[in-house]
């Protein structure tokens, strides 16, 4: 359940704490005291886009914070698939602007907005103001059914979609052969020039490396040429070269070789070097002897560099990307040539898949005729709850000549709220009143199914008075009993049944106006339930008819238990 809303600078709130409970909590307040200000918070917390206007301009930062107690298992375990684990039965979710810059954090690790809204479906429900005019889109008909009745088709609608997604598979094979099939000639065509052409030039792997270096050699023939002359001239060729220089020092060292050691030492040394000198004259020599020009070899080996280059240009960078470019080449001519049997075999599948698709669309379909019975009659008990006084309702399931990710079916409300009325369709006769108990009949439904553990609604009570306040009260009453509620009402008949009562108001402070929120105890509640009745003056009879309010209140909450 949401434990704790903690807000810094955003809109007319300086800095507010709120400790929400179980059950059923109530918010209340004058009109414009800055109740929807407190759910833009939360919903700013959650990763919603918040209005420009509620940013502080003067202030550095606006913050929200979160804090959630998680003790459901099926809850923990939807958050470890986000990799998001309790730490001590908690998740602290926070969010905050800086200079226009929005930072969000869960258990104080950064993470994306979009992580926030993944979250928020797991952990919040938040029906708004707004939320009922859901029900005038036929569209969101067909939703609402399967989420009533996910218990008994929600395997149904996950083989569906896989279904679906299968054919779709299959059918773009089909397409994408009976295309090739009228462009096969003219590609195949195409595709046999260009194996033809890397086949005949009979490439080797890594070859195209050794020819740069042969070719490299090739070409500066003459420089190596000239330059090992030159060296082997100074060496040892010519007279006067390092070789006669070198003999005629070992000469002047064997002299004194048998006077000093250390003498004998460099006369050594200097012995190796003319053994080393000789050997390199010898393989200069040798290497010049052997060394002739081919200018044939030259030219084959240009024009086979050539060859590979403009290959390298068409196909690839390299002969391995050239080769795999071959294969690719040669099994789509192999995929063309064989396309009729190809196609042959792909429409069987498609024909395969379809079937299977429409069986489990039968399926669906009959599953659903049995959900909306059951669903018609469920919404009707709690639309004659919710003090209508005559109800009659429909789920019409119609079926579409194609089939999607969600089966065949197309799926609408019916009803009547008049006796003798015939029903016609929900969005064109019910008014928005009614539209708001039939969504909260529908949430009420829906939330035996529901793990979610925090349901939130925003004036639900939009166009209802009397009677039918009350029965919405203890509407909100059952479903507090299995969830935690937070209600944002203006009506006192709904702020009589709270377990927790919170009372916004908006002063000025400093000449500046504030929101505060604060959480009133028994008197102050029958007090703020007396306004709520009275308007600004309060009088006594208004204070008894809060009281009276409130006693009717914990007589159904006893009847109940």
């Amino acid at each position: 359940m949401l434990q704790s809303l903690h807000v810094n600078n955003l809109a007319l709130i300086d800095e507010l704490d709120v400790e929400f409970t179980d059950g059923l909590n109530i918010l209340s307040g004058e009109t414009g005291a800055g109740k929807s200000i407190i759910l833009g918070s939360i919903g700013f917390c959650l990763g919603e886009k918040i209005n420009k206007d509620m940013i502080k301009e003067d202030a550095p930062f606006s913050f929200a914070e979160l804090v959630f107690t998680i003790d459901n298992e099926f809850v923990r375990k939807e958050l470890e698939k986000l990799d998001i684990y309790p730490y001590d039965d908690q998740i602290i979710i926070n969010r905050k602007i800086t200079g226009g810059r929005s930072v969000a954090k869960i258990n104080a690790e950064t993470v994306p907005v979009t992580m926030l809204k993944q979250v928020a479906e797991i952990l919040i429900n938040i029906h708004g103001q707004n939320e009922s005019h859901i029900l005038q889109n036929t569209k969101n008909h067909l939703n609402i059914l399967d989420d009533y009745g996910s218990d008994t088709i929600g395997d149904l609608l996950y083989d569906m979609e896989s279904d679906f997604s299968n054919y779709k598979s299959k059918k773009s094979i089909v397409d994408e052969l009976n295309s090739d099939l009228n462009d096969r000639e003219r590609e195949i065509s195409f595709l046999e020039f260009e194996t033809e052409e890397i086949t005949n030039a009979n490439l080797i792997k890594n070859e195209d490396i050794e020819l740069e270096e042969e070719y490299k050699k090739l070409k500066n023939w003459q420089k190596i040429f000239d330059g090992l002359n030159k060296a082997y001239d100074e060496t040892g060729a010519m007279s006067g070269s390092a070789a006669d220089r070198i003999s005629y020092a070992i000469k002047e060292l064997s002299a004194i070789n048998g006077y000093d050691e250390k003498a004998g030492n460099l006369y050594n040394i200097l012995t190796d070097v003319e053994n080393l000198l000789s050997d390199f004259n010898r393989e200069v020599s040798s290497y010049i002897e052997d060394s002739t020009f081919d200018e044939r070899k030259f030219v084959e080996i240009e024009d086979r560099l050539n060859l590979i280059n403009k290959l390298k240009s068409k196909y690839g960078d390299s002969i391995d990307k050239i080769l795999e470019s071959l294969a690719e080449k040669e099994e789509r001519l192999d995929t063309l040539r064989n396309i009729d049997e190809k196609l042959r075999e792909a429409e069987l599948d498609l024909d395969s898949a379809s079937k299977k698709m429409k069986k489990t669309a039968d399926i669906l379909h009959e599953k659903r005729v049995f959900v909306a019975e059951r669903f018609k009659k469920e919404l009707t008990e709690a639309l004659l709850d919710l003090n209508f006084q005559s109800v009659e309702f429909e789920v019409r399931i119609s079926v579409n000549d194609k089939c999607s990710a969600s089966g065949y079916d197309y799926v609408e409300f019916y009803i009547s709220t008049n006796t003798g009325e015939k029903v016609r369709p929900l969005n064109k006769v019910a008014s928005g009143g009614e539209l708001s108990r039939i969504m909260l009949a529908i949430k009420t439904l829906q939330a035996a199914k529901d793990e979610t553990q925090t349901m939130i609604f925003d004036e639900i009570d939009a166009g209802i008075s009397g009677r039918t306040a009350q029965k919405v009260s203890e509407c909100l009453n059952i479903l507090a009993k299995d969830h935690q509620i937070i209600c944002i009402t203006h009506l006192p008949q709904i702020a009589a049944m709270e377990d927790s009562h919170f009372m916004i108001e908006k002063k000025v402070i400093d000449g500046h106006s504030k929101t505060t929120i604060v959480q009133l105890d028994e008197k102050s509640s029958i007090m703020e339930l007396a306004r709520m009745l009275g308007g600004s003056s309060v009088s006594d009879a208004a204070v008894n008819n809060a009281k009276e309010l409130k006693e009717m209140a914990l007589q159904f909450k006893k009847r109940g238990n």
